[in-house]
């Protein structure tokens, strides 16, 4: 009976040998990734091919420059587009204007020859490029701080002086024809002057040309450009003289009467010089 008793031990580890994993119709109906067509097995892999950069990330690697030229060409070719960005770019303010103009200032300096006169004949021939771009900037920017499309007086004020100072910074040529652009700068400059303070006349807070120290600045502007502005100054000095709009004094007497009881009433002294009458009226 032990001899019956192993051989039925030794019948069933031969079953169960016989069923293996690799016996198994699970894993034996698996095909091996080798023995896979070519086009199934990429399908199973990721799908990598080349494609251009999405708009968010190109535009990260422009520069300044290059972002300017592309949208300058777009709005060129798309003129709605450019009537858009007209309309929805955020507003320049006045330091945003002048940074504009002082890197075409540098740029006219950084033209200059080395070893030569900076007011010669060759020394304009070789920034007469540089130089005209900064004035055509000038040209462009200044009827932006004007009214109407500038409404605040101070504003315009402190871009016409911040944009004069560069004016003056311009060389004297040599040659008086070379002159003429400079010249041609400080009347337009002068014009928009005057613009600003007779229309701030007519605003509220006008008493701001007196005591912001514009008159002086202006006399210095108009000393400095040769008497260019000198109808600015006889502009400023007229409204400061009335004291604004529905005013019949001359300015010889605004000066002598108004001006002084203004500065009366300023310094706290207006009413001790007055008569006083004793008695019986």
């Amino acid at each position: 009976m032990s001899g019956r008793k192993r051989k039925a031990d030794d019948d069933q580890n031969d079953d169960r040998m016989s069923t293996s994993p690799n016996s198994s119709p699970t894993v034996a109906n698996r095909p091996l990734p080798h023995t896979l067509p070519r086009r199934q097995a990429k399908r199973m892999r990721s799908n990598v091919s080349g494609r251009p950069l999405p708009l968010p990330r190109l535009l990260e690697t422009l520069g300044e420059e290059d972002m300017r030229g592309l949208l300058h060409s777009i709005c060129e070719q798309h003129p709605d587009i450019g009537a858009e960005v007209v309309t929805t770019a955020p507003r320049p303010d006045v330091q945003s204007a002048i940074s504009v103009l002082q890197r075409y200032e540098e740029s006219l300096r950084g033209s200059f020859p080395f070893g030569n006169r900076h007011t010669s004949d060759y020394a304009y021939n070789r920034v007469r490029q540089p130089l005209l771009d900064l004035l055509d900037a000038i040209k462009d920017f200044t009827p932006h701080f004007l009214p109407p499309n500038e409404t605040q007086a101070m504003t315009s004020l402190n871009y016409l002086d911040a944009a004069t100072h560069i004016i003056h910074g311009l060389p004297t040529w040599d040659t008086y024809q070379h002159n003429r652009h400079k010249e041609e700068a400080y009347d337009d400059m002068g014009r928009a002057w005057a613009l600003v303070i007779r229309e701030a006349v007519h605003r509220p807070g006008w008493m701001q040309l007196q005591y912001g120290g514009w008159e002086q600045k202006l006399a210095k502007h108009n000393e400095e450009s040769g008497g260019r502005m000198q109808e600015a100054v006889n502009e400023l000095r007229t409204s400061l003289g009335w004291g604004g709009e529905g005013s019949t004094m001359s300015p010889a007497a605004a000066q002598g009467d108004g001006g002084s009881i203004r500065q009366q009433l300023m310094s706290g002294t207006y009413g001790t010089n007055l008569p006083v009458r004793v008695g019986p009226w």
